[in-house]
């Protein structure tokens, strides 16, 4: 652990303010511990990759403290509308906030849990995830972030030894404690209970916080500014979001306003899905029935949750400069889709009128049923890949004459690091993708021999695409 730097700056923040923001909390105690998942390339960059197994346990399936970090568990106190109904009743139901340490650049990171147990926000719920449930965020957010989005890591992923019983799953179900790294914890729905309490001081306190460890440029500002200039960075980082989703063809699902922070980090992996083509209509979740998260309606949904922000904000800013800030959304997000639409295909981008051709993109996408990710594969580098798409299974889709004007674009734009189509990624027959039929193929021979190959070589093969995209996705930048 001689890199590790803890940091627990949450726990000062609710020591100094009567802690209005938290719980402690104590974790369940398990019959069993059998470790799934490690993510030893992220514990290797906070100064945990030589915990032994017996520590790893110990650690995040005990939750025995880390050394100098949270002296307990505590659980994060918010509220939310949830498909834009208000909920005053949710909070850190069935996680906590464990621990708080710094990586090699000095960014501060959370470790939070999923499944560890009971805290006053339990409501009738045990506290506790599926095994089945873990191993669909491991797969989520190793997917996104090789795809090149903003995402919290599944840090762990340890079976607990426990029968579940749940309505939409086959029960019995075998139970799991996850633990997942992330920027932040802060999510829309902890300004909106403070608001929802009137407690204007601790509004202000917690946009201190937030300013001081992801906005620390803002630090110079007073008054009204401050929280002006805060709420715009995090309408900004949430467009950003947003695109990027898109561009991965990813839909969360459940884009309720305590699903949702303020570094715009994407996390909270429910009942999402990869869409198999550009489907603006394609939800994830089975009781969307309106449709209200979709995938073409996920900006909708982000500005709408922002607005909400706002709104809880408004007791320390005037509304309409708060309604300014919001109002940059859309300028953002043009530029977001550009930017993370041109990156997918290995391209750079051209000028102003990128964000059209992504429009049009979409729109052929969507009227030919082009498999999404087999696109981005197929044209990856544009006019370097070119003979390469004419050899792909779709290839009488890019010959008509409706993706002409397509094909111009992808070609004459410059190749962003060509070298790129060197890996054996670009060799192989098809894109890696994780489709539900995908996920329900891995997760059937666990439940039936208890069988890990087909995960573990998934994740292999994500491994691979994650080292030929060579994409950033851990980067949050002020």
């Amino acid at each position: 652990m001689e890199n590790y730097k803890p940091d627990p700056v949450f726990e000062n923040l609710g020591r100094d303010k009567g802690a209005p923001f938290y719980d402690p909390v104590a974790a369940a105690a398990f019959p069993d511990h059998i470790v799934r998942y490690r993510n030893q390339q992220w514990a290797e960059k906070v100064g945990l990759g030589d915990l032994s197994e017996e520590d790893w346990i110990s650690h995040f399936g005990r939750f025995e403290p880390l050394p100098g970090n949270l002296s307990a568990p505590v659980a994060i106190r918010y509220h939310g509308h949830q498909f834009r109904s208000y909920n005053p009743d949710i909070g850190d139901g069935r996680g906590f906030l464990f621990a708080q340490l710094r990586d090699g650049d000095g960014r501060l990171l959370d470790l939070g849990t999923k499944g560890s147990g009971k805290t006053p926000y339990s409501r009738f719920g045990d506290g506790r995830l599926t095994l089945k449930g873990g191993v669909r965020e491991v797969l989520a957010t190793e997917m996104l972030e090789a795809l090149g989005v903003y995402t919290s890591k599944t840090f762990s992923l340890i079976e607990t030894g426990e029968k579940l019983y749940r309505e939409d799953e086959p029960s019995p179900a075998r139970s799991a404690v996850l633990v997942r790294l992330s920027h932040s914890h802060v999510r829309f729905g902890a300004f909106q209970r403070l608001a929802y309490e009137k407690n204007d001081e601790a509004i202000a306190a917690l946009v201190d916080y937030c300013i001081a460890h992801f906005y620390p440029a803002l630090a110079e500002k007073e008054g009204e500014a401050r929280i002006l200039s805060f709420f715009e960075n995090v309408v900004q980082h949430t467009a950003q979001l947003v695109a990027q989703w898109m561009a991965a063809g990813f839909v969360h699902g459940v884009l309720n306003t305590d699903n949702m922070n303020v570094t715009g980090e994407s996390f909270d992996y429910g009942p999402w899905r990869f869409a198999p083509v550009a489907d603006p209509s394609f939800t994830a979740a089975y009781f969307d029935q309106t449709g209200l998260y979709a995938f073409g309606r996920q900006a909708e949904a982000g500005a709408w949750n922002l607005a909400q922000l706002g709104g809880a904000l408004s007791l320390l800013a005037p509304v309409e400069a708060l309604n300014e800030g919001l109002r940059i959304f859309s300028g953002v997000y043009e530029k977001a889709m550009s930017d993370a639409f041109f990156r997918r295909l290995g391209l750079q981008r051209t000028g102003e009128g990128d964000f059209a051709f992504v429009g049009g993109f979409l729109k052929w996408m969507t009227e030919t049923g082009a498999p999404y990710e087999r696109v981005f594969f197929d044209w990856f580098c544009g006019a370097a890949s070119a003979e390469r798409a004419m050899q792909s299974p779709v290839a009488e889709l890019y010959a008509q004459d409706k993706f002409s004007e397509i094909r111009e674009v992808l070609t004459s734009a410059e190749p962003d690091r060509p070298e790129r189509l060197a890996h054996d990624y670009f060799k192989g027959a098809k894109p890696c993708t994780m489709l539900i039929d995908e996920v329900e193929a891995i997760w059937a021979p666990i439940a039936d021999q208890d069988d890990w190959s087909v995960f573990k070589a998934k994740l292999e093969e994500i491994g691979r695409m994650r080292e030929a995209l060579g994409f950033e996705a851990s980067r949050f930048i002020p």
